[in-house]
């Protein structure tokens, strides 16, 4: 799985620190989200994708 999630998130000048603290994650989760390490819960996924401001999971995370 590949994201978008700092593309989105530079988008609306947010930090990783800002984006973990409003997902309930820790800013390393948010780190390997970014770099395709760790695929997220659809929950998670659905969190990270409303904080940033975007309709669509499929907009924020694209299933290879």
């Amino acid at each position: 799985m590949e994201t978008k999630i700092a593309y989105y998130r530079n988008k609306i000048s947010m930090t990783q620190e800002e984006l973990a603290e409003r997902a309930g994650v820790t800013r390393q989760t948010i780190i390997s989200l970014e770099q395709n390490r760790y695929n997220p819960s659809l929950y998670l996924a659905y969190k990270i994708t409303k904080v940033l401001q975007q309709k669509n999971i499929e907009d924020v995370f694209i299933l290879k």
